[in-house]
């Protein structure tokens, strides 16, 4: 188990370079997570995000420094036994579900850790009302649509219960219904104070819900910082070639040059629309 005063996720000097010797996917990466945050990694496709991710659960060893999640040194362990410190929800459900029925599916891996029968049933009840997937239970995984087969990969991940979930990309593919459960899933999860990582290029997704921005390019970290931060620097925006949410760059034209702050969601930049036209107003009714 992992030290409660230390971080849960420690990264130190993380490389990894294919079997070819050609290519570094990742290259000096270090980066430390403690228990109960929600942190955001983007970057432009081959900047090194679903490799660093693979390094925290085991499905890839480091070629050199080394990993350690919940204590547990990855590159001494299995996918198997690093199931229990993590669990990782592919952005292709396709890649990760197999069992017959959507019930088998959420059932197996807290069977596979050891699970007792009761509590299984308990945290298949649980995900199957949460995830909204009662009409689907006997269904067959591949038979569903596409959104709601992606909320029954997450789903078979949550019931798991592990101290730590990889998200990657998982809004990717969803409609606004099931967009907006996966957005509901990470406020829980806050909640509950389990750790979520989540790779994305939903940039409205990250700035509604992450407390921290991970910026990878070209296989290693430019910047950690708040999604406020992120995304209101223009500079490291364009040095990644990605996009600050629309809200967010609406701010940054409107009311940000009157001396507000970078808005992240909706309601913040009408709050600070408001404010402005009342102070502009009250300027107007003081005027001699």
């Amino acid at each position: 188990m992992s030290d409660s005063s230390g971080p849960l996720i420690s990264v130190r000097d993380a490389r990894y370079v294919y079997a070819t010797g050609n290519v570094i996917a990742l290259d000096s990466v270090n980066l430390t997570v403690h228990e109960g945050e929600i942190v955001g990694i983007i970057g432009q496709n081959g900047s090194g995000k679903t490799t660093l991710t693979k390094l925290l659960n085991g499905l890839l060893k480091p070629t050199s420094g080394h990993v350690v999640v919940n204590g547990a040194d990855t590159a001494k362990h299995t996918v198997q036994q690093m199931a229990s410190h993590i669990g990782y929800v592919f952005q292709n459900p396709n890649h990760q579900l197999f069992a017959r029925t959507v019930t088998a599916e959420l059932e197996f891996g807290p069977r596979n850790i050891g699970v007792p029968a009761d509590e299984i049933a308990e945290r298949v009840a649980k995900a199957r009302d949460f995830f909204g997937l009662a009409d689907y239970m006997d269904e067959h995984p591949y038979r569903v649509s596409f959104p709601i087969r992606k909320l029954v990969g997450i789903a078979s991940i949550v019931t798991m219960a592990p101290r730590i979930i990889v998200l990657d990309e998982p809004s990717t593919g969803q409609d606004h219904r099931t967009t907006q459960v996966i957005n509901d899933l990470i406020r829980r999860l806050r909640s509950e104070g389990t750790t979520v990582i989540c790779v994305s290029h939903d940039m409205p997704l990250l700035a509604d819900v992450v407390e921290r921005v991970v910026v990878m390019k070209s296989a290693t970290v430019i910047a950690d910082a708040s999604p406020r931060e992120v995304f209101a620097d223009a500079e490291l925006m364009a040095r990644t070639n990605l996009r600050a949410p629309q809200i967010t760059q609406i701010s940054l034209r409107t009311v940000v040059p009157q001396g507000g702050d970078v808005a992240l969601g909706v309601p913040e930049l009408a709050d600070q629309i408001s404010s402005w036209r009342s102070r502009q107003s009250d300027r107007r009714e003081v005027r001699p």
